[in-house]
């Protein structure tokens, strides 16, 4: 049976400097057997592959011009969803060192603020600590931090707009 695929456009959204997750991920819930979801977005959205993924979603990739792109998620066969509800912040009972680093990535667009902070992180030894600043809720990067094996924690300021999280590198390995 060939998957009918539903389109979700969030072109317009990231070009007003929106963050899609909630509307891809509402499209998503809302599939029926035997449908797909067809997301046209401004760039190759990589930690997405990873979040539908673990949803039991396989996906095939295109650019399509103009630095767009098409991306097609369609059910895997076999494919069993990973309770995604794991990922987790670090516990607040574990004292954590000063950040080594610190990074402001408020001014960039996506996926540029989580390219940086795991680039940063691949330059850091186990146990220290990167601070940084984002305009939004890092939706894509946490799973990607957990599957790592880093921890986090973070949250809003108190301005409400900007997020900051802390990562200490290869802290969930040591617990394992």
């Amino acid at each position: 049976m060939a998957t009918q695929f539903i389109d979700v456009d969030v072109r317009p959204t990231l070009r007003a400097g929106g963050e899609p997750f909630g509307e891809i991920m509402g499209a998503v819930a809302s599939l029926q057997p035997g449908q797909g979801l067809r997301l046209l977005a401004t760039f190759e959205p990589v930690p997405l592959f990873h979040v539908l993924g673990s949803k039991g979603f396989s996906h095939e990739a295109r650019k399509i011009g103009d630095g767009d792109w098409e991306v097609l998620f369609s059910r895997a066969a076999a494919a069993t969803p990973r309770d995604t509800a794991t990922i987790k912040p670090a516990s607040d009972a574990d004292t954590w060192p000063s950040p080594v680093r610190e990074m402001d990535n408020r001014d960039l667009d996506p996926p540029e603020p989580m390219v940086r902070v795991l680039a940063a992180t691949e330059a850091m030894a186990d146990g220290e600590v990167l601070s940084a600043l984002l305009c939004r809720e890092p939706m894509f990067l946490l799973p990607e931090l957990a599957k790592r094996g880093h921890a986090w924690r973070g949250g809003f300021e108190p301005d409400g707009k900007t997020y900051k999280i802390f990562i200490r590198v290869g802290a969930a390995k040591q617990v394992e």
